[in-house]
Formats: C-alpha cells, structure tokens, sequence
C-alpha cells in the first residue's frame, strides 16, 4: 500500500457487495465442511433441498446441496437462506457461527479468535474481488507465480483459511500473496556464536551466499561489519522477513543487536513473491535461486508460524535422506517423482528467550530461515509449473481450472486423470507399501510439471516438518531420527485414505463432475485402476496391500476443522501429530466398489 493512501482507501474493498459475495462464498464452505465433518447435521426436506437450524432454534438456514462420494456436500451458494420467523434475514459468516457455538463447540479464547481469523478470511476474500479474478481459461495459460498469486480458495477443507492474525492492513496488502507486491528481505548478520547452521552434504555455507547474494552485494554487507569494528568470518548473513523485522526482532532481539550478536545489514536486491503459505518467498528476480522459509510470528490456519533453530538443525538431513531413498527406487525415478530439498537451515538461538522458556515457545522461534530448491532449472523446453492447489480452483462463472487443462491436452477426461494420478498418486503409494514412509501431500505442497496441460511429474516440498517413517525397523541416521513417528496400525491407510482421497481428490472429483468434463462414478473408477495396476506391478508387497487395504468398504472419517475449533493456536503437536486426530464415525469408501481395478464388483 502506497503511503499517500487515506485510512478510507485501506477498507475500500470491503464494499457491500463483495462482502456479501465473499459471505454467501465461505458460508457456502463452511455449511459444506462442517457438514461433512458431521458438526453440523442438516435435515433433508426432499429434492436435494434441507434445513438447519441454529442452537436456540430461532433461526433457520435453507440450501440445496448434492451429496457426493464421501459424504461431500455440493452447496449451491446462491440458494442459501436464512430466516426467522418467516423473515428473510441477511447472511453473516460470524453471525452464523455464534448462532451455532454451541453445535461447533466453540467457547473461550478460542471463540473471539475463531471469528477473528474468519473476519480475515472475508476481507481477504472481499480484496480479490476488488482486484478482480482471471478466469480458469485464463490461470491455465498464466505463468507459475501468476497462477500462485490468483488461487483464491486456500485449503479446500479449513473454513478460517486466511487468518494471518498479526498483519496489519497495510501490511496485509504488501505482504499477502494475493496481493502480488514484490517483497525485498531483510539481511542480518548473525554471530556464530548464536546459530545453528546446517546444509546438505553438497553444500557449504561459503556456497550458499555466494549463490544467493551477487558479488557487489555480499562486498557491502560484509563492509558493513568491517564498519563495526567486526570480524565477517565469525558471522552468518541470511535473510528475514521484513514483517518479522519491523514488528518482532528489531524489538524483542534489541539487546541482541545492541551488543552486536545481531548486525542489520539492510534491504537485500532481490524481488521476491510470496507464496500461498505466506512466510514462503520465491525469487522473481532471480527464480534459479532458492526459495526462502522464513520465521513470521503471524497465526495463520492453526500455528504460529515461526521457526525454530534446534528443530530445523535436522532439515537438510532429512531432505537428503528423502533425496537419497528416491534416488535409489527405480519404481520411484520412473514416475519422475522427487522433492525440492530444502538444503539449508540457519536458526538464531535467542539465549536470553531461551533461558526463560521451555522447549516449543514462541520465543524460541523468531529468527530462523531455511533455503529450498526452486523446480525452474529442473524444466525441460515446453514445460510450465503450477501448484497442485490450482486443480481445485472454479472461478466466478463455475469454470474449472483442471477441466481447462483437460482441454489444452487434447485427451478424454478419464485419460487426462490417469496421467496425473500416474505422477501424484503412483509415488505416494509406493512411498507407503514398499518404505513406509509418507507425506502431508496437499495441494499447496506440490508443485505439478505440465506439458501441453498433462501432468508429467510431480515435485513434493516442505518434506523435513511433513514426513513421517512408520515403523520402529527403517534404519535411519541419528539426525533424522526426529520423522520416525508411532501411529496406530488402524491409522497408517489415513495416509492416503484422508490425506490424499478425502482431502484432495474428493473436491477435484466433484469439480470435475460439476464442470461435466468427468462423471463422479468414472472419476473413482479410475482412481481405483491407478491403485490396482500398481499392486499388480508390485506382487511382492501384496501382504501389505491386504493389511493395509485401500478396498476397505469404510475408513475413519478425520476432521480437520475439529482440529482448529478445538484450538486455533496450536491444532498439532509435531512431535505427536496422530496423537491429534480427531476421528468421527466412519466414511463410505467410494474405491470399494472397484477393488478389481476399473469394473465394479457384483
């Protein structure tokens, strides 16, 4: 935001009318999910019709919806009514969600914070609009950080997916990833003292910055500390969030700089894009070199989204390891499947934080930043990138990013499906029979390789926070021992029953569906042949295909909104995330019908 803009032109986008479209939007999400997750039990009234009504009973919602595989509710947004008494009332997302605290199970802290980050899911929903929106026509022929930045949807499951709680609203219109203003970091020089510094066995830290900084860049900043009085030698230089500098370190670290264990060096010369996880940069100016992971004491979808020195220690050790065992799978290098290694860390301990709290607070994960990959120098001529997000996204006319691609490819839907559930599905299941090893494998974690609208390949980032090896037998070194997790054994198929079918393809089925590009019936067909043709190839795992059946007629149903109603600061402990779960009743399994492969079973 321009600083000759008035307090007025801040709020300009929260005009009637796109703050009752970006109501009617997220009330029509959230009667969907949280209807799904069964918080909320409307009350059929025929044709596709049904009623809810709120926990005093004075007030009544009325909307069509289509039930759907895996008790997915298609909600026509534009039917929803509300009224009481026979009056038609407006519709309010807060309004609605007090009238059903009681059914949500919302109180406490964690009620005014809920409709905090709601309130910041609308008006971010309200700015979009104001921008106005490409079409899906449009987004399946942008460039890669174009598409990233138009993705209006968030996680297709959580309601309050756009918290960010802690940006102000100029902020938020700098530093926002639907925004699109280019942001510079912020460099310090950090005593050596004070970090924990590791890479992949490939690098060193001398070749890192000089990968990352240019020449007459990395000179000014180590003259600088020549300036001071201060040996370069006995300091790391690394990036940080301008947002985590003006409003957190320059404050709560100033007796850090004071004595010189911190250094401002100032504005680095890149450009770079934020992503849709927000504290996630990638590099406009220069999109060979890394991404950057920074520490941003923002609350965005469930955590604080700092970074801690002594859990990122392990990082690069981990995306080796990943690295390595893709490297050594054929099945595995077939697919083209493989990872953005994030293959450094730096992290500032905080001393004085850290000898006033325990292990896990806030204070201890304010300064920190990791380097990732960037897939460009990976493409070959005639590829594009696009986040996997992108394939959920309808725009304002109901028009489907993914059935633009199936246009642009030339091949039936059904065949247009395969070849990306070659690439994405394929990996994930081998990952799980053959390693036990999974992946949180949403679509803001993978980035899709297309040629001529096909899906070729997949990459899979953010892998040391979201991996997990599922046995006590795997050996693995004594610094990545940390993603070595005990789950139930009644949990382990959740790895792709929840992470992957109901949380991602069951919305991409519908949209197909709804697009009429692919009916919903042939959609699970084809998702059950991916699966069976892969254990046929794969006879020797064909005792861990019946004890760990993906056929199962039914599988546990596990909410993530319970998740972020229970507690909105925190929904996960990383070091237990199954110990989280919340699992409520059991889900019809639409692949059941075709254990086979494509035919059903009689």
């Amino acid at each position: 935001m321009n600083h000759e803009d008035t307090p007025c032109d801040a709020v300009a986008h929260l005009s009637g009318a796109h703050w009752r479209h970006a109501n009617r939007a997220l009330l029509r999400k959230a009667l969907a999910e949280f209807s799904h997750e069964r918080l909320l039990c409307p009350r059929s009234v025929g044709d596709d019709e049904y009623v809810l009504d709120s926990d005093d009973g004075t007030v009544r919602y009325r909307f069509t919806a289509r039930r759907k595989a895996l008790d997915h509710w298609q909600v026509d947004a534009a039917g929803i009514r509300r009224t009481s008494g026979g009056v038609e009332l407006e519709l309010d997302l807060l309004t609605f969600v007090l009238e059903f605290r009681h059914t949500l199970g919302l109180d406490g802290e964690v009620l005014p914070m809920y409709l905090e980050e709601l309130s910041s899911t609308l008006s971010a929903a309200a700015y979009r609009l104001e921008r106005g929106q490409p079409t899906a026509k449009e987004l399946a022929q942008a460039p890669f950080q174009q598409v990233e930045a138009a993705l209006p949807d968030g996680h297709p499951c959580f309601v309050a997916n756009s918290g960010r709680l802690g940006f102000d609203i100029t902020e938020y219109r700098r530093y926002s990833p639907e925004a699109d203003v280019p942001v510079r970091l912020v460099w310090l020089a950090a005593h050596r003292d004070y970090c924990t510094f590791s890479c992949s066995a490939a690098l060193d830290y001398d070749r890192l910055v000089a990968a990352e900084l240019d020449p007459d860049t990395l000179a000014a900043f180590t003259s600088v500390l020549r300036e001071l009085d201060l040996d370069p030698g006995q300091y790391y230089f690394f990036p940080v969030h301008p947002w985590q500098w003006w409003n957190k370190l320059a404050v709560t670290l100033a007796a850090d700089i004071a004595t010189h264990r911190l250094v401002c060096l100032g504005h680095g010369p890149d450009d770079y894009q934020p992503q849709q996880s927000v504290r996630t940069l990638f590099n406009a100016s220069a999109p060979s070199r890394s991404y950057v992971k920074t520490a941003l004491s923002v609350l965005n979808m469930g955590f604080t989204r700092g970074l801690s020195a002594q859990y990122m220690r392990a990082t690069p050790a981990i995306n080796d390891w990943v690295a390595e065992l893709i490297a050594a799978d054929a099945v595995l290098r077939d697919t083209g499947f493989d990872i953005l290694r994030e293959h450094a860390a730096l992290g500032y301990h905080p001393s004085r934080y850290e000898a006033a709290t325990e292990p896990g607070a806030a204070y201890r994960k304010l300064l920190a930043a990791l380097w990732r990959e960037s897939p460009i120098p990976r493409l070959d001529d005639g590829e594009r990138l696009v986040s996997m997000a992108a394939l959920l996204h309808v725009d304002s006319t109901g028009d489907s990013f993914a059935a633009r691609l199936i246009e642009q490819s030339g091949l039936d839907a059904a065949s247009w499906l395969r070849h990306y559930l070659d690439a994405y599905l394929v990996p994930l299941l081998h990952c799980f029979y053959a390693h036990d090893v999974v992946f949180m494998p949403h679509g803001e974690n993978i980035i899709l390789v297309l040629r001529e609208g096909v899906v070729r390949r997949v990459y899979y980032k953010d892998v040391a926070e979201e991996t997990a090896v599922l046995n006590n037998t795997t050996p693995l070194p004594p610094e990545v021992e940390r993603i070595r997790a005990e789950v139930p054994e009644n949990v382990k198929t959740l790895s792709i029953l929840t992470d992957v079918v109901d949380s991602y393809l069951r919305f991409l089925g519908a949209a197909l569906d709804e697009s009429g590009s692919l009916d919903e019936r042939t959609f699970w067909a084809t998702v059950a042949t991916c699966v069976t043709d892969y254990q046929q190839r794969m006879p020797h795992l064909a005792q861990r295909f019946t004890r760990y059946d993906l056929f199962a007629e039914t599988f546990d149903l596990s909410c993530l909104n319970r998740l972020q109603l229970r507690n909105n600061q925190q929904m996960v402990d990383l070091a237990d995330p199954s110990g989280a779960l919340q699992l409520v009743g059991r889900l019809s399994n639409p692949l059941a019908e075709f254990c086979g492969g494509g035919q059903p079973v009689r």
